[in-house]
């Protein structure tokens, strides 16, 4: 079998090297092709400043796993904005669909008696359903997705109070559900996670690349694949040997240590939408949709249904995030989804990276900006400055965000990169 080289090892005669690899990515972020980079990079600069500001409480364990609940609802809400925002809509519902999928979770385990299996599958399925309302709406109907879900906000909110009624609240005791965003696992369990995460990683990673290379495409030389996997190592083994130490007051009473229970949740998530989007045609047809409708339309895409799905995905996902509320505040409320929720969770997807403008972004985006969110608030918090300050502060990162999105996309169709 005659395998075709890649251009780099046309020219060459080998595989690419790492400073071939450092050189094609710094090309492609000239080109406009910044991906992740400012959130990274946002990420970094603000860890910096608030633990050089509160270097005792910032950077201790308690507060790095408070760091983890405290944002694992937003990123998961924000998991769900990404595909609508990967088709170039909105979803203003999405806070309050987590609230109302969230009240139904908790009407059949305490007010029906259920156990939590079938509670969580009603509140998903509540999720579901309220995903397929707006899809239809959008998608057959030809309403703009902004009013379609500026009313399920509305409509919503009045839900989440005649459900739950005015000032009242639902109390969660079922376990299972508590532990979901409150728990940790064994310290032993943490890091046979950590061991699952990197080879796991590598396995895809190498078995990616023999693939393309037997196909005839361009792949990453092995020197660069074992460098990123040497990193990834090095990240989550620190995070983890962190997560691992003993961070109650009194451990002879209470000990608190190991990876949060939410962490196993977000990675499988993490894990299985990004297969989605980036191993199935559904992914693709959701990128071509979001380039450019009609060329998918006239490529034979079912345009109308992409768009059907990706609404039902981010109300369901918006239940998942309300169950996580739900659990990290052990009780169901009219203002669970509500508030900021909403605004913080579109301001991750789009600090994190993906467009506003559609056909670009990726579900670690949910990720990377709902922690640069999670930092700046808890930052600010243990910085005693009020809310004016921290809602100014988040505003003006999310201009720059969407400020490095618009240019990014101007730049890269300058170069010919779109």
């Amino acid at each position: 079998m005659t395998t075709t080289l890649a251009p780099e090892e046309i020219e060459t005669g080998t595989q690419p090297t790492i400073r071939d690899a450092v050189n094609d990515y710094l090309s492609r972020v000239r080109g406009g092709d910044v991906g992740a980079l400012p959130a990274v990079l946002g990420l970094v600069a603000l860890t910096i400043v608030f633990a050089a500001l509160r270097p005792t409480t910032f950077t201790n364990a308690f507060n790095f796993a408070n760091l983890i609940h405290q944002s694992a609802a937003l990123i998961v809400i924000a998991m769900g904005l990404v595909f609508v925002l990967l088709l170039g809509e909105i979803d203003l519902s999405a806070g309050y669909a987590a609230g109302t999928g969230a009240a139904v979770m908790g009407i059949v385990l305490t007010r029906q008696g259920q156990p939590w299996y079938l509670a969580v599958l009603a509140g998903l399925a509540t999720g579901a359903v309220i995903g397929a309302c707006i899809g239809l709406l959008v998608s057959r109907l030809g309403i703009p997705s902004f009013v379609v879900t500026l009313a399920a906000f509305l409509g919503l909110q009045g839900v989440l109070l005649q459900l739950i009624g005015e000032g009242g609240t639902i109390s969660l005791r079922d376990k299972t559900l508590l532990a979901l965003n409150n728990n940790n696992l064994p310290v032993w369990g943490g890091w046979v996670l950590f061991v699952v995460v990197v080879a796991g990683y590598a396995a895809v990673t190498f078995s990616r690349a023999t693939s393309r290379r037997k196909g005839g495409l361009h792949a990453d030389a092995t020197e660069i694949i074992l460098a990123k996997v040497a990193v990834l190592a090095v990240l989550l083994g620190a995070a983890t040997f962190f997560l691992s130490r003993e961070r109650s007051r009194n451990a002879a009473v209470s000990s608190i240590k190991g990876v949060p229970e939410v962490v196993l949740l977000l990675l499988v998530l993490l894990v299985g939408l990004n297969f989605l989007l980036g191993r199935t045609s559904f992914g693709r047809h959701v990128y071509a949709v979001g380039g450019n409708a009609e060329a998918a339309r006239r490529a034979g895409i079912n345009v109308p249904r992409v768009r059907l799905i990706c609404f039902v995905m981010c109300s369901t996902l918006a239940a998942v995030g309300g169950f996580l509320l739900a659990s990290y505040d052990n009780s169901v409320s009219p203002t669970t989804g509500g508030s900021d929720t909403l605004l913080y969770a579109v301001g991750a997807a789009v600090i994190g990276g993906t467009s506003l403008f559609g056909g670009k972004g990726k579900v670690m985006d949910a990720v990377l900006g709902g922690l640069v969110i999670a930092v700046i608030i808890n930052g600010m918090g243990l910085l005693n400055q009020p809310s004016a300050v921290v809602y100014m502060v988040t505003g003006i990162v999310l201009l720059v965000a969407a400020s490095v999105d618009a240019i990014s996309r101007r730049r890269a169709a300058a170069t010919g990169r779109v």
